[in-house]
């Protein structure tokens, strides 16, 4: 799994207008669906949010990864968004996040889902990288960096 894969560059924003956790997801949500062509922005709204409900997806070093899965998702798909000022979260580590991973897939995709939130794990252990995702003036910036640097197949099993 490449996350260059399921990442374009329309679904890169820098910044995010948010200033909440909630308005960060639905708006990561509503360009996903603008930009990936899913019509049911409510439902991939309301399954992301039940699921950041049930359990934070702030897994820490100023990073979210909310996920939702939905019917009228066609296939795997990722937004990423960097907040003007850093928002709570509830986070893990109790930090404040700035940078958003947020994936939908369909119902039936789960192999390739908890694959690209491994690889979104993965590629963020590196510390320089995260300073550099942190750092990012702008979504072309950015998304150079996820496509550079999150492009290494994710080991298979």
């Amino acid at each position: 799994m490449r996350l260059s894969d399921i990442l374009t560059r329309g679904c890169v924003k820098v910044p995010l207008a948010a200033k909440t956790k909630q308005e960060a997801i639905f708006e990561l949500a509503d360009l996903l669906c603008d930009q990936a062509g899913i019509d049911a922005h409510d439902q991939l709204k309301q399954a992301i949010w039940q699921r950041e409900q049930t359990r934070t997806t702030g897994i820490g070093n100023g990073v979210a990864i909310p996920h939702g899965k939905i019917e009228g998702c066609p296939k795997l798909v990722m937004a990423v968004g960097k907040t003007a000022e850093p928002i709570e979260f509830e986070s893990i580590d109790r930090r404040p996040v700035q940078i958003i991973f947020l994936l939908a897939s369909p119902l039936d995709q789960t192999g390739p889902h908890i694959q690209a939130l491994a690889a979104i794990s993965r590629m963020l252990t590196d510390s320089d990288l995260r300073a550099a995702i942190k750092n990012a003036a702008a979504a072309d910036d950015l998304y150079r960096i996820i496509a550079q640097h999150g492009g290494q197949p994710a080991p298979t099993a």
